[in-house]
């Protein structure tokens, strides 16, 4: 059995509704892929993203802020994002186990994403999280807190905060545990609680991981030998929304690159996918980086998706 690591986009749990029963369908719906993909054969740890999630609570905790009741900091809202969403995918993939009669433990965990202090990011915050608004919302949220706001591929404007490179998950020894144990393990929501070290104590810190390279990451510390980036399209795209645009299927890291000078891929939305797959493939060629929808998921084994190789002997 094959080791593999899933990243599912926190904008995709978010896709129909922003309450829990709509984030939960959206859960549910992912969870009869995952089931299938598991029935294979396939060891699989699943990470998420929790970038609206997590910025709709950080608005809730200001809403609701006062002497007796203050707001949590960003690194705790992570937290919490990452036990919610991590409840709700554990909760539905017992449930599609149950219905398969698959004996198949699920454990979510709340992990850390150990970081360091003097990344630059933190000097140029980066990160979108929250809800998209029009410019004109953007500049008065500006104005009362001070908050960042970036227009995020298109698609309106969103608040961001500084994005650390991810280094080492703390809690990797517990979840390659599970994974020798057979239990499918939900780990680093939101890219992990971003922690910084100092003489072997670790400290939360305001920022938000990338989930994808925090899964690139975790698919290097357990001995991944896919990495499956899940996002809304079956294929990633050259020339994108053009008369010549082009899905790509087969690609090599060199021509991944290359796709990159030319700046083939949006910032907020695919560039970081697919610099997190290249990170994992390069200079290794048993490895795979799989970019494609969580339709495609069951598909994998028939070369299905965007798979990036190391393509070098």
């Amino acid at each position: 059995m094959s080791v593999n690591v899933i990243a599912l986009g926190g904008n995709a749990i978010l896709e129909t509704g922003p309450t829990d029963e709509g984030q939960k369908a959206v859960v549910r719906d992912a969870a009869t892929h995952i089931a299938k993909f598991v029935d294979e054969g396939e060891k699989v740890v699943i990470c998420h993203g929790n970038g609206p999630q997590v910025g709709n609570l950080l608005i809730q905790q200001k809403a609701a802020e006062n002497e007796k009741n203050p707001a949590m900091k960003l690194d705790t809202c992570v937290a919490m994002t990452q036990g919610s969403i991590g409840y709700w995918l554990q909760s539905a993939l017992i449930n599609e186990f149950n219905r398969l009669k698959m004996a198949q433990p699920v454990v979510s965990l709340v992990t850390q994403m150990r970081v360091d202090a003097d990344d630059p990011s933190f000097k140029n915050p980066s990160k979108p999280i929250g809800p998209f608004l029009s410019k004109e919302e953007a500049d008065e949220e500006a104005k009362i807190d001070g908050s960042v706001f970036k227009e995020d591929a298109g698609r309106g404007y969103r608040k961001v905060v500084a994005s650390p490179m991810p280094k080492e998950m703390v809690e990797t020894e517990a979840v390659n545990a599970l994974i020798a144990s057979n239990a499918v393990a939900i780990c680093s929501g939101g890219g992990g609680v971003p922690v910084v070290e100092k003489d072997g104590q670790y400290e939360g810190i305001e920022a938000v991981n990338d989930k994808d390279f925090s899964a690139s990451v975790i698919a290097e510390e357990v001995g991944a030998e896919r990495l499956i980036i899940l996002t809304g399209v079956d294929n990633i795209y050259v020339n994108f929304n053009q008369p010549d645009q082009k899905a790509l299927e087969t690609i090599t890291v060199s021509e991944a690159e290359q796709y990159i000078s030319e700046e083939q891929f949006a910032a907020g939305s695919m560039l970081p996918k697919v610099q997190a797959a290249i990170k994992f493939v390069k200079g290794h060629n048993g490895r795979k980086a799989i970019i494609t929808s969580i339709e495609n998921l069951p598909h994998i084994f028939e070369d299905k998706g965007t798979i990036i190789v190391n393509g070098e002997d």
